[in-house]
């Protein structure tokens, strides 16, 4: 199938990042690899393919490539699902399939549920994440910190957003407060009420044309109203919360990337119940920065910052100068990214075994009798 040349000026108001064709090397060969197919982004992921668009509000179906449709298992013939496109990436296209996906920027990802190791990119190609939370029973600053480090693990800048600022016994100043740690380490923390136009102009700075921004947060945070209001109009579908815990329904139900009237393109997911880190994530782009720099002061190299002496972790919390909750997330959020790291490496090494000598799989043993 023959298709026109890529509309570049159209690709650059949905996130294309140079005026013209691609300047990264990587692209251009992947470009050259498939020189009838045509650049797209991926805005909606589906269980049966995906919804790709050359320009705002112009979203076409496309098929997975044939090894994407197998389980996402580490084989070694296999394409684990974080190698697949998700909603963000940009691939390359020929009118009815993805024919390649081309290297991400940047990509927010967790360990998805189930008992093997499997990672789920959130959102990839983003600049900023928008860590929602309503100033209800939805506040957590030890949540808040989780999506942090998920998100700063990613190569992505987070902005945390307070919603919820205009109810009745909301209070933003002791949110504020009690995410000083998260401050310090250079987080934007916003208070807002997502419903009001003006929080347009709050989050302006991080909506100009060209950039992308994913919404994470719990359900009945505020993500599908706030999208709203940065659309100016009711496009997202908006639930009530429960009264007693603040929680909502997934009112949205899958990731789509959305063209905002700022030029900016936003990503809205539904509320992420398990936030499991994928054991590549390092603590002091997480927030914990502060922590991490304390810890290089201590007498021990090994130091747990439990109970040892010359414990600078611990000096700090003494002072005063440190949350004691804060250290004990960090703590927490340390031993999981270790036990995923080591969980992944063990999936690496399963995969580079069944490989066999200098690369090449080994066969499959034959059935038994």
């Amino acid at each position: 199938m023959n298709l026109p040349g890529p509309d570049y000026t159209a690709l650059q108001r949905i996130g294309w990042p140079w005026a013209g064709p691609p300047e990264d090397p990587a692209w251009q060969a992947l470009f050259q690899a498939h020189p009838q197919a045509r650049p797209a982004r991926v805005s909606e992921q589906h269980r049966t393919g995906y919804v790709l668009a050359d320009a705002p509000d112009a979203g076409f179906r496309a098929e997975s490539p044939p090894e994407w449709m197998r389980r996402p298992v580490f084989r070694p013939d296999g394409v684990p699902a974080h190698e697949r496109a998700a909603v963000g990436d940009w691939v390359l296209h020929d009118g009815r399939r993805i024919l390649a996906l081309l290297p991400r920027r940047t990509a927010i990802k967790r360990a998805a549920a189930g008992e093997h190791y499997q990672q789920q990119v959130i959102a990839a190609n983003v600049d900023t994440a928008f860590v929602v939370c309503g100033l209800d029973a939805d506040f957590n600053p030890r949540r808040i910190e989780r999506y942090l480090l998920l998100v700063g693990g990613g190569g992505v800048q987070p902005v945390v957003v307070l919603t919820k600022a205009d109810l009745e016994g909301a209070d933003p100043e002791a949110a504020l407060e009690a995410l000083a740690g998260v401050r310090a380490q250079g987080v934007p923390v916003l208070a807002l009420n997502a419903r009001d136009g003006g929080a347009a102009a709050q989050l302006a700075p991080w909506l100009a044309p060209g950039l992308t921004v994913v919404l994470v947060g719990s359900s009945g945070a505020g993500k599908s109203t706030l999208t709203n209001t940065l659309l100016g109009e009711e496009r997202m579908k908006t639930g009530q919360v429960r009264a007693h815990d603040s929680r909502g329904r997934h009112t949205t139900t899958y990731r789509a990337l959305i063209a905002l009237p700022s030029g900016a393109c936003l990503v809205d997911t539904p509320g992420m119940r398990e936030l499991k880190p994928t054991g590549e994530e390092e603590l002091a782009d997480g927030g914990f920065g502060d922590i991490e720099e304390l810890a290089t002061q201590c007498r021990f190299n090994d130091c747990s910052h439990r109970n040892e002496p010359g414990c600078a972790v611990l000096a700090a919390i003494e002072a005063g100068t440190l949350d004691p909750k804060r250290l004990a997330n960090y703590l927490k959020l340390r031993e999981e990214v270790a036990g995923a790291a080591a969980r992944l490496a063990q999936r690496l090494a399963q995969k580079n075994e069944a490989r066999g000598p200098a690369g090449r799989r080994r066969p499959a043993p034959r059935p038994r009798r």
